[in-house]
């Protein structure tokens, strides 16, 4: 695809080259010509090395596995695109970690995400691109225009192509993804299980007590939002694995897993685990059992969407046709 504009400008960051790279190969443009240097006493120095005078730009950078660096980087670029006199700048972050502090759910405490969004928009975001926030109330903490896009039917599309669909049934880790696991499983056409979770403080794994739904027999395709330590997944895993189920899939929005979370998932009951390329993730590259499919073409076309000054509404929750057969595709590399 083309975007038949030259005033459409994609920079990266430094841990959003290689999915900004992707947008750009989707679109046919070129990747903003830019560079990060870190100083010595760890100070962060950005620059831009191509005009941006007019332009509408758009700076691709996770928040993720280098969360503080890499906030900090983003208010540094957003800061340069203004003073180099930019049109608009839109700051897609694939994956947004500060998401899981959106709410004062114990005394004095900081509503993280909240801080967040503040700080980018002080900095001068005129537009921020997202998916699959850990809850939907952080698009309000945001009040200039915010984008949520769901990797929910790009991973079902590539569960169409490798599991029995009369044989499935979606399974949510705890009743606070239920509602997103009837989403999964309306598109599929499958049942619901749901597993009964709880956490006892602020660890990165909760125990699974029981699962809710008939499992027996039954291929069970777990799925959440993004996993750390990978022991929410196993935990669900060997409950419906207990509870009779024949085959046992999983799939995240975000995966996040270090050396210790994808040992866990590698020797859980967990056939594979389907995920998306919004975290640069050096540590699942080993894994056989991790399948990667990119987002970046969705993303690309929401930010020609904004461009063009069309609605976006259209890629919201679902798949435009153009890009199932190369989104489904896995990575490449993988």
């Amino acid at each position: 695809m083309n975007v038949g504009s030259g005033d459409i400008k994609i920079f990266a960051g430094t841990s959003g080259k290689t999915f900004a790279k992707r947008m750009c190969d989707f679109l046919g443009a070129e990747l903003g010509n830019s560079e990060v240097i870190t100083f010595s006493d760890g100070n962060i120095f950005v620059r831009i090395r191509e005009t941006v005078r007019d332009k509408d730009v758009f700076l691709v950078q996770p928040i993720a596995m280098n969360p503080n660096n890499e906030l900090v980087e983003i208010l540094f670029w957003i800061d340069a695109f203004k003073r180099a006199s930019a049109n608009s700048v839109t700051v897609i972050v694939p994956y947004f970690g500060y998401a899981k502090g959106d709410k004062k759910d114990e005394p004095r405490v900081s509503i993280r995400a909240r801080v967040c969004a503040d700080m980018i928009e002080c900095a001068g975001a005129d537009r921020t691109v997202m998916m699959d926030l850990h809850a939907d109330q952080i698009q309000g903490f945001f009040k200039t225009p915010m984008d949520h896009l769901e990797a929910m039917p790009i991973i079902c599309e590539y569960i169409k192509t490798v599991c029995d669909l009369d044989n499935l049934v979606v399974v949510s880790p705890d009743a606070g993804f239920a509602k997103n696991a009837r989403e999964f499983a309306d598109y599929l056409g499958v049942g619901v299980a749901i597993g009964d979770k709880t956490r006892y403080d602020h660890s990165e794994s909760a125990k699974v007590l029981d699962v809710i739904g008939n499992v027996e027999g039954k291929d069970c395709f777990i799925v959440d939002d993004f996993t750390i330590s990978g022991g929410t997944l196993v935990e669900i895993a060997n409950a419906v694995k207990a509870n009779g189920a024949r085959r046992i899939f999983a799939g995240l929005s975000h995966i996040l897993c270090r050396e210790k979370g994808v040992k866990a998932i590698e020797n859980s009951p967990i056939e594979f685990l389907v995920s998306t390329d919004t975290v640069e993730n050096p540590y699942i590259k080993d894994c056989e059992k991790i399948k990667i499919v990119s987002v970046a073409p969705l993303f690309a076309e929401a930010a020609k969407c904004i461009h063009d000054r069309v609605s976006i509404s259209g890629i919201f929750d679902r798949v435009p046709a153009q890009l199932v057969e190369q989104m489904t595709l896995e990575m490449e590399e993988k």
